[in-house]
């Protein structure tokens, strides 16, 4: 083959550089410049790029290539695909929390005239729409986005293949939907909003609707011979949010700190924690599942939240694991066969195994409001006990004491009530409730009596208690 190396894999110097030397043992580098190495021979792609985040920052990235000495580093730009969905979900959840909308609209209140206007955005969040999984021909992913110019050529007369709200079922004209409701309510093109709200604030100078050098070129693989065919980067038009973006290692490891911690400048923590939640009954495999824009999988007993991406030419898989405090990214420049999310499943492993991470130390509370350590010790509902502590801040924790262990923690309210924030209590209210003499009488927990005895004080118990009280037989 000819020497096309400035074509095939543009770079900027060939480098195989780790941004942060040291931060992670070389065996652990070792094993990870390993791993990649085995997708990119195995996966027969050109090049494959990967990276991994931990505490805030990437730590490592390594690349293999099918020319020597000209392998790409972490600000090549490959086209991600899919991930782009991450991307305009995050648009979407800010103008909800800006109060411009709400996940339970239906489209047509925000966007009139499509014929997918009964779906709520709720439901093209997490595809569980109902519409169909590709627009009409031809094939939007390898044309210009020119031959489709209005949405309406985004969806046949009958865009629904399936019941909307009943089932997942992924839809590309589903998220060109929500694109296009961005644009409505921002009145800017969605990668104009992408830009000043997300990439900017985050700086993420090297996420971009079009190419910019550095960048990979997109090959198909003849599927048994090993030979090239480039593909076309098409301009997708109106179908951008579904998977048009292109990015860079590093860039998406900004974007793995984002989407684990927050940051004030675009997306509260508190709402990416929802965005991470299974928003609909996975189809099929209950190993994988789907959020708000985001996919959920579990994988070597780990819950892995991210995306995997693909376009003609490429391939991308992109994961993060908050329990494990560590993400990983997979990029390649070939159009199958790569296997970039496990590749970057893998990394993680690899992370977590070799080098898990250390937790945070115990330290005392800087102050304590004695009323609240007052609370603190058994309770009981009904003859069942259990036990709250008090965190940080406020907080509470309820642990069941016996049988199937459940622990709900309850976070403070001006109004002097908790709100439960997760398992069986998220979202209920807690309360203290103050007998006649003002001390404690009970709590109040979405209207469960917790009381300091087994069903006592009877006068606090819901159909009160048997006047001879405990009873041998």
């Amino acid at each position: 083959m000819p020497d096309q190396s400035d074509e095939l894999l543009a770079t900027n110097g060939g480098a195989q550089p780790d941004l942060l030397p040291g931060a992670l043992l070389p065996e652990t580098r070792r094993a990870l410049l390993h791993r990649l190495a085995v997708g990119q021979a195995q996966g027969r792609t050109p090049s494959m790029v990967g990276a991994v985040v931990r505490d805030g920052r990437m730590v490592w990235s390594g690349a293999r290539s099918m020319i020597d000495g000209h392998a790409p580093d972490a600000d090549v730009q490959y086209r991600i695909g899919s991930i782009s969905k991450t991307f305009a979900a995050v648009l979407v959840l800010r103008l909800r929390d800006e109060g411009l909308l709400d996940l339970a609209d239906p489209l047509e209140q925000h966007l009139p005239g499509t014929a997918a206007g009964r779906a709520t955005i709720r439901e093209l969040l997490c595809h569980a729409a109902g519409l169909s999984s590709e627009t009409p021909g031809p094939w939007w992913e390898r044309t210009p986005g020119a031959l489709r110019p209005e949405l309406s050529d985004l969806l046949e007369e009958q865009p629904f293949r399936h019941p909307v709200g009943e089932r997942f079922h992924y839809s590309n004209p589903g998220y060109a939907l929500l694109g296009a409701l961005v644009e409505r309510l921002r009145r800017q093109p969605w990668g104009e909003v992408l830009r000043q709200e997300v990439l900017e604030p985050l700086g993420m100078t090297r996420t971009t609707m079009l190419p910019q050098a550095p960048h990979a070129g997109g090959f198909a693989v003849h599927p048994w011979a090993d030979v090239l065919l480039p593909e076309p980067p098409a301009d997708t038009g109106a179908m951008a949010p579904a998977g048009q973006l292109w990015s860079t290692a590093a860039d998406l490891c900004r974007w793995a700190v984002f989407l684990t911690a927050g940051d004030g400048k675009v997306l509260a923590a508190e709402t990416l924690a929802e965005m991470r939640r299974p928003a609909v009954a996975p189809d099929g495999d209950w190993n994988a599942g789907y959020g708000l824009g985001l996919q959920l999988a579990r994988r070597d007993g780990r819950l892995l939240v991210g995306h995997g991406g693909s376009m003609p030419g490429f391939l991308a898989g992109f994961w993060l694991c908050p329990e494990e405090d560590v993400a990983a990214v997979a990029l390649a420049n070939a159009t199958s066969g790569a296997g970039t999310s496990a590749v970057a499943a893998d990394l993680i492993r690899i992370v977590a195994e070799r080098e898990p991470c250390f937790p945070e130390p115990w330290r005392p509370l800087p102050q304590v409001d004695p009323a609240l350590l007052a609370l603190t010790g058994p309770w009981y509902w009904g003859p069942a006990p259990l036990a709250l502590k008090l965190r940080a801040e406020r907080h509470l924790e309820l642990v069941e004491l016996s049988g199937a262990v459940r622990t709900s923690r309850f976070r403070p309210e001006p109004d002097g009530t908790w709100t439960g924030l997760d398992g069986y209590y998220a979202g209920e209210p807690l309360r203290v409730v103050h007998g006649p003499d003002g001390t404690v009488s009970h709590l109040d927990l979405g209207s469960f009596v917790l009381t300091r005895q087994p069903y006592g004080p009877a006068e606090a118990v819901p159909g009160g208690v048997d006047p001879q009280g405990w009873q041998a037989m």
